[in-house]
């Protein structure tokens, strides 16, 4: 426990049976769970876990899931019997999963295995369940492949237990090491990614959007649905996005760049590109829906779609303007040229200020 807080680490694997072991071996002693969670691995991943179990695997500390628990009715809490019966329900909604603990209320190791393949995000979306059943104050993701230094797990949780933040990110690209340590491709890539996240969650604050080493509070986690997480590698972006509709607070803190222990990468570029992209679209107009429409209206919801429909407006102004511009017969219409002017300024105008609000109204949520 860290400040009479419990700690649990969710740890997603899918063929990680080389690298396991070394990730658990090096957990501190301040934690209180470490749930790993294999996502139909083709390798010896589970059997590696399994030798742990077999040993002394004892924790001091009982937890026992709430979703066992009764709440007797009341005039008064009617709402908190519909948020346990909703919880004990959206199970459904998970990747269907076996726990291989014999005794998972007394055992520091969980072992939770998918039935079927989720994906990264599926398992990160298990694990917070286990969480969020299990009352855990903080709870923690780390890799399976090692790439995720443990002594850094401290500082990842402070801000959670000790000053009630609700999400904290590790940054590796503020780190004096990054330039060199982060291959180039990746590191263009992240930063690409986290530049068109800030305008998507509106965390105009952070710049490591991508890292998945990170602790979420239990306030956070029974505040975004679980259950609906991105299951692939798109899972950081949707999570900071559902966090930003809950009005959760957010915090980056440094953390080094660890390559060349022995991992094996399982991204390929080509393939999760346009899948994020699309995500990225959905998840922005699902923020401006729901957090400025829904929840709390806002004007930069107004400014944000007028500068859309100029925009899509505006593409027949452009449309004919290019025609008229490669063809050499043709003379551009001064009106339309003046039309396409002054909406590209108008649109413009409007989404610079749609934007100027939202950092403005997210200020309070970086901290």
């Amino acid at each position: 426990m860290l400040n009479n807080k419990t700690i649990a680490v969710v740890i997603p694997c899918y063929n990680e049976g080389t690298q396991i072991s070394m990730v658990i071996d090096s957990m501190p002693d301040f934690v209180d769970r470490i749930i790993v969670i294999d996502d139909v691995s083709k390798d010896n991943t589970v059997d590696v876990v399994l030798e742990y179990l077999k040993k002394d695997n004892s924790s001091p500390l009982k937890l026992t899931s709430n979703l066992k628990k009764t709440i007797s009715p009341t005039i008064y809490n009617q709402a908190d019997i519909e948020v346990h019966q909703k919880n004990v329900e959206e199970v459904k909604k998970f990747t269907p999963i076996e726990i291989l603990n014999q005794n998972p209320d007394q055992e520091k190791i969980i072992l939770i295995k998918h039935k079927k393949n989720g994906g990264v995000g599926a398992a990160v979306a298990t694990g917070y369940k286990w969480c969020k059943d299990h009352d855990i104050d903080c709870s923690v993701v780390m890799n399976g492949d090692g790439q995720m230094d443990p002594n850094e797990l401290n500082s990842i949780c402070t801000p959670v237990v000790e000053e009630d933040i609700d999400y904290v990110k590790g940054n590796r690209l503020i780190h004096k090491s990054a330039w060199v340590i982060i291959p180039r491709i990746r590191f263009f890539g992240n930063s690409i990614l986290s530049i068109l996240t800030k305008i998507v969650s509106g965390y105009w604050g952070i710049s490591d959007t991508q890292s998945g080493y990170t602790a979420m509070s239990n306030n956070a986690i029974n505040s975004i649905p679980l259950y609906d997480i991105y299951k692939r590698y798109g899972m950081p972006n949707d999570v900071l996005v559902k966090l930003n509709i809950a009005f959760c607070t957010i915090r980056e803190v440094k953390i080094k760049p660890v390559y060349g222990v022995g991992e094996q990468s399982k991204l390929s570029v080509i393939k999760v590109t346009f899948p994020i992209l699309f995500l990225l679209i959905r998840c922005f107009f699902k923020r401006l829906k729901i957090k400025y429409l829904y929840r709390s209206f806002h004007p930069l919801f107004l400014l944000y779609w007028v500068s859309f429909i100029i925009g899509t407006v505006n593409m027949y102004f452009l449309y004919h303007l290019l025609i008229n511009f490669f063809n050499p017969n043709s003379k551009t219409p001064t009106d339309y040229l003046i039309i396409f002017i002054f909406l590209t300024i108008s649109g413009f105008q409007s989404f610079l200020f749609a934007m100027w609000m939202d950092i403005q109204d997210n200020e309070r949520l970086s901290q």
